[in-house]
């Protein structure tokens, strides 16, 4: 293969993670997943609408963290205008994100390391949690875009020859501070920032890039002190909100209601959430730039730079999500949740990246990296265990045959690059496919086809729903629901009084009262109980799993 193709193959990889991205987007939707970002959409009205207020309700009872992230929402008002409110509006910004990172990473490194680039945008993009938390509002892949874009500006305004040092420093300090308007975990990555910090302080180099950056997030930060003490009178007001959902929370938490699970959290365990999320791919690909002195004998200093640069990034984060803490005033490690875990996940992605990029130049340690990968594959013993188990055979047979191989799969072609990047989509893909092949689990669009050709204005009447839709319900009118109408529990079924002239309809999704996520919290009945409690009724409509009932008086 002509050595031409090797920087062909970023933008192939690129093409793949974004067509890729958007199928799977399309075809996996659920809609509305829980109350996060159901707030989120609703802020976004209120912004939208012009009566969004940053304040605390009058009586200073509801005190809700996701109030403070503009960049989260702040879009989506955009969005709405453009758009009106529907669950594609309400989600095209994570999934703009989350392309965002794919281009972000093919713009930094396709010229300098194609090798790095196609395989961090595969990675990261193909990675399952990275596209199923692009159809959901939440601030995970939004935070972790401008996470990634800061961190790139760091990197860039740090090299030797770069002539515009303050300019990347002002963007590394903008861009961290809308990384602050997402999520507070940005804060993973402050270990990193100061160390580095200090480490070009005690070296005298790259002043004029700290200078600018610490000038203008100085700046920044004191004009968001200033902004929360003229409207709250308390400029670390968003400190304290967080402190106390920590405190209402604290029955779940590692120090009050889960004491006894602290050791395993803060040994073992996660380790074992990393693997059994997918993630042990990038953890052996990255490690192996820790245990090896250098990827080549000959590699540039600039390549060796952004290797260090971000195999420390990588695990200055990991530490801090293994045994970092929610709050300052008790020790309670983070929650082992896929998507707590996307600040680490650029940073882990472009560090595996130079991990493959070494095994490619090289051909050196593909039997510890398919040994890991296949013990990773019969430890887990699941679905998760395929694509480990893929890749595990694929760098175990370049291994076997490493002396065999043919002249343009020798390391360091273009062939065998190719054969490496198609191995890794390949194994990446198995999952992903395997829930775009699956049966939806909310029917959301079918209810919203049913809501708005059968219960619109001017019907009047109750609408008797499961306790998930009655929550959710005034998203599918825009967050504006017809006057006329009512929307009442299952449960609520005998102390609701009717008016005259009002009709009364029972709405079942079928799909709902079978998710397990739900029935497990939530949902206390099934579907033929339901059916039993309203035993006079007739079909109205019916779309898949959603029916859609006339109940008779």
């Amino acid at each position: 293969m002509n050595q031409r193709w090797l920087f062909r193959l970023p933008t192939l990889a690129l093409g793949l993670a974004l067509s890729f991205t958007v199928a799977f987007f399309a075809l996996t939707h659920e809609g509305l997943y829980d109350l996060d970002d159901l707030l989120y959409a609703r802020y976004a009205h209120t912004l939208a609408a012009g009566t969004y207020r940053p304040l605390p309700d009058p009586q200073h009872t509801f005190h809700d963290p996701l109030q403070a992230r503009l960049l989260v929402f702040g879009p989506v008002a955009g969005l709405y205008r453009l758009f009106g409110v529907n669950i594609i509006s309400t989600t095209l910004w994570p999934l703009l994100c989350t392309m965002g990172c794919a281009c972000l990473i093919w713009a930094l490194y396709r010229k300098r390391e194609p090798v790095v680039a196609a395989g961090t945008i595969l990675l990261l993009s193909l990675h399952y949690f990275t596209l199923n938390l692009s159809t959901y509002l939440y601030p995970d892949n939004v935070l972790m875009f401008w996470c990634l874009a800061g961190t790139a500006a760091l990197l860039t305004g740090r090299r030797t020859k770069q002539v515009r040092p303050d300019t990347w420093g002002m963007g590394f300090a903008v861009l961290s501070f809308a990384a602050l308007l997402c999520k507070e975990t940005i804060v993973f990555y402050l270990p990193f920032y100061v160390g580095l910090l200090a480490w070009d302080t005690y070296r005298r180099r790259h002043a004029r890039f700290w200078r600018a950056a610490l000038g203008t997030g100085g700046m920044l930060l004191v004009a968001y002190l200033s902004y929360y003490q003229l409207l709250t009178h308390d400029p670390l007001y968003r400190y304290h909100v967080i402190e106390q959902t920590n405190a209402y929370m604290s029955d779940g938490n590692y120090v009050q209601g889960r004491r006894g699970a602290l050791l395993g959290r803060v040994t073992w365990e996660p380790l074992r959430f990393f693997v059994g999320t997918g993630v042990g791919v990038m953890l052996v690909l990255a490690a192996t730039l820790v245990f090896r002195r250098g990827a080549a004998p000959a590699s540039p200093a600039a390549r060796h730079h952004d290797a260090t640069f971000w195999g420390a990034l990588a695990v200055a984060t990991l530490a801090f999500y293994w045994w970092g803490s929610t709050s300052l005033q008790e020790y309670n490690p983070i929650s082992l949740q896929a998507r707590m875990m996307t600040p680490l996940l650029p940073p882990l992605a472009v560090a595996a990246g130079f991990g493959l990029r070494a095994f490619w130049q090289t051909g050196r340690g593909g039997w510890l990296i398919s040994g890991v990968l296949l013990l990773f594959a019969a430890w887990l013993r699941s679905a998760v265990s395929i694509p480990y188990a893929l890749l595990g055979l694929l760098f175990l047979g370049l291994s076997l045959m490493r002396l065999r191989l043919p002249a343009h799969l020798r390391p360091g072609t273009a062939g065998l690059a190719a054969l490496l990047l198609f191995g890794l989509a390949a194994a990446l893909l198995v999952r992903p496919l395997y829930f775009m092949r699956k049966p939806t689990v909310s029917s959301h669009f079918a209810q919203s086809r049913v809501v708005q050709a059968h219960l619109q204005a001017p019907t009047r009447g109750v609408v008797f729903v499961d306790e998930f839709l009655l929550r959710t319900h005034d998203f599918y009118y825009g967050f504006q629901v017809p006057p006329g109408l009512r929307f009442r529990s299952y449960l609520s079924r005998d102390s609701v009084r009717l008016e005259p002239g009002e009709k009364v309809w029972l709405l079942l999704n079928r799909s709902t009262l079978t998710n397990e996520e739900l029935t497990r919290q939530l949902i206390r009945y099934s579907p033929n109980s339901v059916l039993a409690w309203f035993p006079r009724r007739k079909l109205v409509a019916q779309d898949g799993k959603v029916e859609l009932y006339e109940v008779v008086r």
